[in-house]
């Protein structure tokens, strides 16, 4: 597998990593910082970001929805991917922009093809031609256990989406997933603990993407 960012004036960013990493949290930071800083910034998610994406998210994340097996779930993610990526993605792109989305294509070959177990190059192969080719400039991981974040992600009132509420053992394949995909692609993956302080995450969130866009001006 060898993915490669599109070339646009824009800069396209991921956050992954586990359930209850904190990805959203940096990417609204992010965003903030971002904006202060005089650009123009598209904060997005996945499964999700238009309107067919938005009810295939419903259909493979929520509970009720009948049996889903792992080919299925694979062609909904890549599906929502698709248009994701030629609706939203891309534009924003074209026009300068900076696009950050709560999860992308490497979930799906963490999620799918290590913790379904399709195969990392299958899954790979489907999103790559779901998209065109089109990968992040710069993957932030944030790695956490999956006891962590099961923690963190059932605090208070909140209830476990269907891929959440799988055991254990499923989010430990999927946390060596991601750490593996990042050890293939160093150039493109910044990994951190997601145990760090929130402001301490931001802070080398932050410097790492203001040299991407200076190296963009």
């Amino acid at each position: 597998m060898t993915p490669t960012s599109a070339p646009s004036p824009g800069l396209f960013i991921a956050f992954e990593g586990g359930d209850g990493a904190g990805k959203s949290t940096q990417a609204a930071l992010l965003a903030q910082a971002l904006s202060d800083a005089g650009r123009t910034v598209v904060r997005t998610r996945e499964p999700g970001g238009t309107p067919v994406g938005e009810k295939l998210r419903s259909l493979v994340l929520d509970h009720g929805q009948g049996e889903i097996d792992a080919k299925t779930e694979a062609l909904i993610f890549a599906a929502a991917r698709a248009a994701h990526a030629t609706q939203v993605i891309v534009p924003a792109m074209a026009r300068g922009e900076i696009v950050l989305s709560d999860r992308y294509a490497d979930s799906s070959i963490a999620y799918q093809g290590a913790g379904r177990g399709l195969g990392n190059d299958a899954i790979f192969q489907l999103n790559d031609w779901a998209t065109s080719g089109l990968w992040p400039d710069l993957t932030v991981l944030l790695d956490v256990s999956p006891v962590s974040g099961r923690q963190r992600r059932t605090a208070g009132d909140n209830a476990e989406d269907r891929m959440e509420s799988e055991p254990d053992a499923f989010h430990s394949t999927i946390r060596a997933a991601f750490l593996e995909l990042a050890a293939a692609h160093p150039d493109r993956y910044l990994v951190l603990p997601a145990g760090d302080s929130v402001a301490e995450l931001a802070r080398v969130i932050k410097h790492q993407v203001m040299v991407l866009v200076a190296g963009r001006a």
